[in-house]
């Protein structure tokens, strides 16, 4: 029982990392945008890290326990406050104008003078990544979360990095004249109040949900 759940664990950890370093690298990633169209594949690609997240999360679940630290109920409160801002952050940088990460929708149209979230977040995923896998570090100090989360920390600031130098590549100097123009936006007056409400629904809602499906999809409940 012991090594196969190690074993288990293991084979989610390397399709986990390979399905994210071959399926968006070339030459296959061009082959599935040219296949499915770029929705498609990002809509595809989506379900498939979703599905491909979740058996691992319940590999390191259902691996050995070998503790690293002792679990305290104070521990808890961590990511029941730090999945706010998480929640937050996508509801908000997602599906929005955002040429300088991925996640961002009719890139095209971004206005550096009104950039929104993306002046203070330009790689939302990956922030709320981090802010996901390092409050959920707090109250897992097993070895087999420890190291789950502790990566995918790590996935998140060497991500950062990796695509704003790809994205400084790709775009030449109009990356740091954006990002210049970005950063002295004083911020628009004419604030869209309906998206942000929305939007704000939106991140109550996922909270909700998350929480919610926690108990069934994971197996812990996060509010016990």
């Amino acid at each position: 029982m012991t090594e196969t759940g190690w074993t288990n664990y293991i084979v989610a950890f390397a399709v986990f990392f390979a399905s994210h370093m071959v399926l968006v690298r070339p030459p296959v990633r061009p082959l599935l945008v040219r296949a499915l169209r770029p929705a498609g594949f990002t809509l595809c690609y989506s379900v498939l890290s979703l599905a491909i997240l979740w058996w691992l999360i319940v590999a390191a679940r259902d691996a050995p326990y070998v503790e690293i630290w002792a679990w305290s109920p104070w521990q808890n409160w961590v990511p029941l406050i730090a999945m706010v801002p998480f929640c937050v952050i996508l509801a908000f940088g997602v599906g929005v104008p955002n040429p300088f990460s991925f996640g961002g929708m009719r890139n095209d149209r971004f206005d550096a003078a009104r950039p929104g979230l993306v002046k203070w977040v330009r790689h939302p995923v990956l922030v709320a990544l981090l802010i996901w896998s390092v409050a959920h570090l707090v109250p897992n100090g097993n070895l087999a979360h420890v190291i789950l989360f502790g990566a995918f920390a790590v996935f998140s600031l060497l991500g950062m990095k990796m695509i704003d130098k790809r994205r400084q590549r790709e775009m030449g100097p109009d990356w740091q004249r954006l990002v210049r123009a970005m950063n002295e936006a004083q911020g628009a007056h004419d604030v869209d109040w309906l998206s942000l409400l929305v939007r704000g629904l939106v991140a109550a809602i996922t909270y909700v949900v998350l929480a919610g499906l926690h108990p069934y999809l994971i197996g812990v409940d996060p509010f016990a």
